[in-house]
């Protein structure tokens, strides 16, 4: 069997990893083009990229594969299969058709709810208490194949977009070992999606990660899990971006102003301090300030006196 992997961030490494490991026959990693990062904008290799480079694994990295070039190249490994993870572009028919037993995706959710670019986040956003991994062949939809085979697993209280992806990851890919031997015996027969529950996620905006306080302290707490990869949640203090990287909700009282700070019992694994907001508090665990290392709430209060009290969310 000859494979074509496509992928690029660090969800799509672990399967990789496994189907390297498990001796299937590689012959091309096709990945993102590299990406500017940091201060210096330098150029930023994928986690794919990196992994498959190790390997030392042909790597092609193409802007896109709707041009004829891009075709022939891939063409010219003569894939078997084509396996999917988190590649960042939609395949045209004219790739789909190259591989005899097709291109299977491992998608991170329990398809066909969050379809889309950011189902992990959307998971939690949702405050769906379950969520899992879906198989399918690829058809010239968004994530609107056939299911090969799914796997369901809970969603902790302080699972993050970045813990829950790496649990999905790891059971991404022992799926995929379990299902490609079986779909080239022709042992799995793909089942069709039921439209009528079928839901969208779209990509996450940089803008999507400021904090408006007068949403529930819930739903403000499932944003600082879902965000924690990108773009994290934050607010404003003193013209100055304040992220908050861990917290919980709590029932607080009514009619008090929203975005206000207010000290808490804290103690240990508790809030020293949370902020008021539609409904209840958001306790508040761990933050940063812009330019400042992440510290925990109780620290924060010793080296910020005043800041009880302190309206957040004012430019």
């Amino acid at each position: 069997m000859r494979l074509v992997f496509m992928g690029s961030p660090e969800f799509a490494v672990l399967p990789l990893e496994y189907l390297v490991r498990n001796h299937c026959h590689v012959v091309a990693v096709y990945t993102q083009p590299d990406h500017p990062a940091g201060r210096g904008r330098a150029l930023l290799p994928s986690p794919v990229k990196r992994k498959a480079a190790a390997w030392k694994l042909p790597v092609v990295q193409a802007a896109s594969l709707k041009r004829p070039e891009a075709v022939a190249e891939l063409e010219s490994f003569h894939p078997d299969v084509i396996v999917v993870a988190a590649f960042g572009q939609i395949l045209p028919h004219s790739i789909l058709a190259i591989p005899r037993y097709g291109c299977l995706n491992i998608h991170p959710s329990l398809l066909p709810r969050f379809r889309g670019a950011s189902p992990v986040a959307a998971a939690i956003l949702a405050g769906d208490e379950f969520t899992g991994v879906s198989i399918m062949l690829m058809d010239e939809g968004l994530d609107t194949g056939p299911v090969l085979t799914r796997a369901q697993i809970p969603i902790a209280g302080m699972d993050t977009s970045g813990t829950l992806a790496s649990k999905l990851s790891r059971i991404g890919a022992q799926l995929l070992l379990e299902v490609l031997p079986r779909w080239l015996k022709g042992e799995l027969i793909p089942r069709p999606q039921d439209e009528a529950l079928s839901s969208y996620c779209r990509p996450i905006s940089k803008e999507a990660g400021e904090i408006d306080w007068q949403l529930a302290a819930t739903s403000i707490w499932r944003r600082v899990r879902a965000y924690s990869s990108w773009p994290g949640c934050y607010t404003r203090w003193q013209g100055k971006r304040l992220k908050i990287i861990e917290a919980v909700p709590l029932p607080g009282e009514e009619g008090v102003r929203v975005g206000q700070v207010v000290a808490l019992a804290g103690g240990e694994a508790a809030p020293a301090f949370g902020v008021t907001t539609g409904e209840g508090i958001l306790g508040v665990l761990k933050l940063q300030l812009a330019g400042k290392r992440v510290t925990g709430a109780a620290d924060f209060l010793r080296g910020q006196r005043g800041f009880v009290g302190a309206q957040l969310g004012l430019s």
